[in-house]
Formats: structure tokens, sequence, C-alpha cells
């Protein structure tokens, strides 16, 4: 009887710190008050947060995280893609930089080249960027995979869902991007908001549907019911890309949130409310109509509250102020 007690009190100790299941946050930076990594590290701890996204090899935070047994997906600047496209010697530069040093220490879930770049005057570097991080980690014997993030601005249609379709202006990119990933099995990353398709329409969205509030059916679009909208406009992707030859691409959430403050939707009960369920919904392992059973591994935005982010609501999708107190409280106790 006490080795059993032992047993379970092990198994529910490793339970605790395996965090929510499919849940991670985005560990934003644009703050002149935000506390040092190290105190980050353990306030993830101490909130069973066990993913995090970071938009750059910060080497405070890469360092702080090392040991922490928190996995990362490490972004690349917008601004390094060019070289990391034209200059392979810069690309086994960067991961020598970035990763190596860190890699026996810190859990390497994806590398991002690039943040929303598609469309636009970056666009064209992304695969060749990929390609050459991809060599470099390959001769350095570290298999972590390698993507780019999008918006949802690269679908030209996006309702209903079974209509995705990424856009002209970035189908000629995301093509052969959806290609790549797919043969090598990585995922597509996705920042997906539906507070600002609500926001940007609130006659036509209804709240509830924008804060998974739903209970039954709201949208149905051919054999499939939509009960929320992050569901619908995760689908909407999963279409863009089958219909670029891509059926079995997968898809990972890198940013959703909803803003506490900064508008008129932007209230700390619809913040909490849209995280919560959230939360309980990816974790549910339920997926979406399109992926049913499925967790979409999905990254909140953000960490903190940043205040040298564009005046308004850009500054208020932290879970916590800067000095590490709650904006409000989500359940992330496993």
């Amino acid at each position: 009887m006490t080795r059993l007690c032992i047993l379970l009190f092990v198994f529910a100790c490793v339970t605790i710190r395996s965090g929510v299941e499919g849940i991670g946050v985005n560990y934003g930076l644009l703050g002149n008050n935000l506390p040092p990594p190290a105190q980050v590290i353990n306030l993830l701890k101490s909130r069973y947060i066990q993913k995090i996204r970071i938009f750059d090899p910060n080497q405070d935070v890469l360092t702080a995280l090392q040991g922490s047994d928190i996995s990362v997906i490490l972004g690349t600047r917008n601004e390094d893609l060019q070289s990391l496209a034209s200059d392979p010697t810069f690309a086994t530069n960067w991961v020598q930089n970035n990763v190596i040093p860190h890699a026996s220490t810190v859990k390497f879930t994806y590398i991002s080249a690039g943040n929303e770049v598609i469309p636009g005057p970056l666009a064209n570097f992304v695969l060749e960027a990929l390609q050459n991080l991809e060599s470099a980690l390959k001769a350095n014997n570290l298999n972590i995979p390698v993507s780019t993030t999008v918006s949802l601005k690269v679908l030209g249609t996006s309702f209903p869902p079974s209509n995705g379709a990424f856009s002209d202006s970035a189908v000629q990119f995301l093509q052969p991007i959806a290609q790549f990933l797919a043969t090598k099995q990585y995922p597509l990353l996705a920042n997906v908001y539906p507070y600002f398709a609500y926001s940007g329409n609130p006659a036509q969205v209804q709240l509830d549907y924008a804060l998974l509030k739903g209970t039954g059916p709201i949208v149905s679009d051919g054999q499939f019911q939509y009960n929320n909208l992050f569901d619908a406009m995760v689908d909407s992707l999963y279409v863009a890309l089958e219909k670029v030859g891509q059926p079995a691409a997968e898809v990972v959430v890198t940013e959703t949130g909803w803003p506490s403050a900064g508008d008129v939707f932007a209230t700390i009960d619809n913040a909490q409310t849209y995280a919560n369920n959230l939360i309980a919904h990816v974790s549910s392992g339920q997926g979406t109509p399109r992926r049913p059973g499925k967790i979409v591994e999905t990254y909140i935005f953000a960490l903190f509250n940043e205040n040298q982010k564009p005046a308004g609501v850009e500054e208020n999708f932290g879970l916590f102020y800067p000095d590490m107190t709650e904006v409000y409280h989500v359940n992330l106790t496993p």
C-alpha cells in the first residue's frame, strides 16, 4: 500500500509538471518595464506553463530557459530573412550562435523563419531561408523542425471554412512552402485572432461565437457545424492547404488572444472568457470539425502587457502586468 501511494504521488507530480496539454504562451519583450528573464521563467514554472514562443534569439531569455524543461518556439528576426535565404553561411552561423549553445539544455520545438511576412516584400526569401536553416541544423545533427508564421491575411476567402483559399498575392509563396513543410512533416505556424474578426464586423459576428461560448451550432458549412470562430478560422486554413495539394499538412496556432483594454470590445471579462474557453477547448482534444480528435497546439498571446507596442489594444493582450500580477485569472492547472 505504501509503495502504491508513493507511485501515485510521483505520477501526480509528473502530471502537474506537464502543464495543460496543447497550450503555450507568447513571451514578448516590447516593454521597458518587464521583469528579468530568470524571474519570468520562475513565473512560468509556478503557473504550469511548459510551452512558450519567443520572437528572436534573445540570449538572456535562452540562458534563463536552460534546464527549465520549458519548450520554446524560436523565431528569427524578419530583417534576417534575406541573409538567411541568400547566404548559407549566414544560416550556419545563425544556428551556431543561437541554437547550438543551448541545444543540450533547451527544448526547441520549432524554429520560425519570419513572422507574418507573407504576402509582402520579404515573402520571397522565406522558402530559401527554411531550406538553409534546415541544412544548417541537419549538419549539426539537430532535428528541430523549421517553419514560418503567417497571419490569416494570407487567405483571400475564409467564410465559410470550406471556401478557404490563399489569396493571389500569397499562394505563389505558400504553395512551395506548404510542399516543403509537408515533405518534412513540419507544421505551418499561424496567428489566429477571432477578436479582430469580431471587432472588425460586430454586426455580422456573434460575440458568443468569437468567445467560444457557443453551446450549439452557430454556423453550418455542409456536413460541418461550428459553435466557435476559432475552429472555423483554423479549418479555413486547413482547406486552403488542401487546395494547394497538401491535405495532410498540420497547423500550429502560434498566436491567439483577446485584449483586456483599448476599445469597447476589449474588456477584462471578455479576455478572461476567451482565454479560459480556449484553454478548455484545446486541451479537451476535441479538435476542429475538419480535424476532430486532434489537439491543435496553441499559444496564447501574450504573457505580459507590453508598453512599447502601439497604443491601444496592442498594449493590452497580456495575461500578466509587468509586475507579474494577473490581469485576469486563467486556469492553467492540469
